[in-house]
């Protein structure tokens, strides 16, 4: 078994670690909080996130199967026409992910 400093020491390591690295952001953010970088992130983000996570869902899209890439394409324009339709991500991606649901759920299996 550990000598008891030994494991003091651990416990505070890990406790100083865990602190700094929840402290971090907030340092890090105090300095530019007031520079034009935080209103062009704000502005430029979403699409960027948005974009990766159109690219990481259809990467493994089988083109190749009509009925599988409809219902990509369908929940695709989907969310596209809602986000265009009402500026509002959370109905966007939650229609989107709906249709994509129904179509792919109607599709026979294919094994």
């Amino acid at each position: 078994m550990p000598e008891p400093t030994y494991i003091i020491t651990a416990v505070l390591v890990c406790s100083a670690v865990t602190w700094a690295l929840r402290a971090a952001p907030f340092a890090f953010l105090a300095p530019i909080r007031h520079s034009a970088l935080l209103p062009y992130l704000n502005e430029s983000m979403p699409v960027g996130v948005l974009t990766i996570l159109v690219f990481y869902t259809l990467r493994h899209t089988p083109v190749d199967i009509a009925p599988q890439t409809g219902a990509a394409v369908a929940a695709l324009l989907t969310t596209a026409a809602l986000h265009i339709w009402r500026r509002n991500a959370v109905l966007s991606v939650v229609g989107g992910t709906a249709v994509h649901v129904v179509v792919a759920s109607s599709l026979p299996l294919f094994s």
